[in-house]
């Protein structure tokens, strides 16, 4: 009927499935890389490479202070200078260390944070997918569950990688791993089997994850993807790749020293003891000087108290151990650049994918306006051609053969 008004056929939703599943892989890789930019960039602040309170420049004051106690092997503020760059140095190394064991606690946390909301998640996703079912069924316009599902699986995506399946009743199933993490409208419960206790402390277990459902509870294999994979890879190998150089580093700088100054002999004429002392295997954590007295510090390399220098000369060279560190962190610093880099790349390719997909199903106001103005201007081009022709009608009808 004329003049009663507009009314809605339907209402279909313009998407690409095969964008959309391309948006979610690219959310995934964008997550892992954003998160693993981000931890190794603070890693890296921590380490304080190059600068002047690193343990860098704390090796380079150490071997001065012994250079400085060959040119005066009897003074006793030159001995006292050792052993306080010494235990500076330590202190150097102590804090590097914490930074690492901080980052790693911190990353636990989150481990443990990510998994919590990826349990909400697919609880959510699950209720969306009856949600969607019983509309289906009721003939109600399910537009909005739809756009609801898709977010919830592009969240998934991000936080652990899960592969997506779209089923016939219009849901979606998730799997994390090959492991049904979503089906229908039951979700399973993502856990932490290894690696991170409850508290967030380390178990010594190696991380690892499995997928509850009503009866057991499955195993997901390594290699999760998204924000899951990238604390999990930092946990499992990068950290601790970083903390063991470290340690590697120290005890080769300890063994050095201990070796040259065992071999020596101090200012009353005795053998050397070992200058630093650590616990094999967490050198970072545990190196400390062992002495406490500047007679102890051995610079002779002839006994009988006889004052030549000629070992704390030894001491004052470059060793290994500096090489060896330079070397950690120049790798450490190509790493985080080549992360980064990695990051910018794929962030320009999920801006790509969400702009080919907001271009077929999103709405561009500029257009719409466009569009509306183009209507009203017909609207009114035809309103006109109507007055126009119902005033020629009037013309003809009324005041044609009229007589004066």
């Amino acid at each position: 009927s004329v003049g009663s008004g507009v009314g809605v056929g339907s209402i279909d939703r313009l998407n690409d499935a095969l964008l959309d599943a391309r948006g979610r892989s690219e959310h995934a890789s964008q997550a892992y890389l954003d998160v693993r930019s981000a931890v190794l960039q603070r890693v890296e602040a921590g380490i304080g490479e190059p600068g002047d309170t690193g343990v860098a420049a704390a090796m380079s004051d150490f071997r001065a202070a012994w250079h400085d106690l060959a040119n005066d092997p009897g003074s006793d503020a030159a001995r006292g200078q050792v052993i306080a760059r010494g235990q500076a140095l330590a202190d150097a190394v102590h804090v590097q260390a914490a930074h690492l064991d901080t980052e790693s606690a911190d990353q636990r946390s989150r481990l443990l944070g990510v998994v919590a909301e990826t349990n909400t998640v697919a609880k959510e996703l699950a209720a969306t997918n009856r949600a969607v079912a019983t509309a289906a069924l009721d003939g109600t316009d399910t537009s909005a569950l739809l756009d609801q599902r898709d977010q919830l699986a592009l969240r998934l995506s991000e936080l652990v990688g899960g592969s997506v399946t779209a089923r016939a009743d219009g849901g979606f199933d998730v799997t994390v791993g090959g492991v049904a993490l979503v089906t229908g409208a039951h979700a399973g419960t993502l856990v932490v089997t290894g690696g991170v206790a409850p508290d967030g402390s380390p178990d010594g277990a190696p991380v690892s994850f499995g997928v509850t459902d009503s009866s057991a509870t499955t195993a997901v294999p390594a290699g999760t993807k998204g924000a899951l994979g990238a604390v999990t890879d930092l946990l499992t190998t990068t950290l601790p790749a970083y903390s063991d150089a470290l340690a590697a580093v120290v005890e080769t700088l300890a063994d050095e020293v201990n070796a040259v100054h065992a071999a020596s002999y101090d200012r009353a004429g005795g053998t050397g003891q070992a200058f630093f002392a650590f616990t094999p295997g967490d050198a970072a954590r545990s190196l400390q000087v062992a002495l406490t007295s500047g007679d102890q510090v051995a610079v002779s390399a002839l006994p009988g108290g006889a004052l030549d220098g000629s070992a704390a000369a030894t001491l004052g060279a470059t060793g290994a151990a500096e090489g060896a560190y330079q070397r950690l962190v120049a790798g450490f610093g190509t790493e985080v650049a080549s992360v980064k880099r990695l990051a910018t790349t794929q962030r320009l390719m999920t801006t790509q994918v969400d702009a080919a997909r907001e271009q077929l199903s999103g709405v561009n106001l500029d257009e719409e306006m466009v569009n509306m103005l183009s209507a009203q201007r017909s609207y009114e081009a035809a309103s006109r051609v109507m007055t126009v022709v119902d005033s020629v009608l009037d013309t003809l009808i009324n005041r044609t053969g009229l007589l004066r």
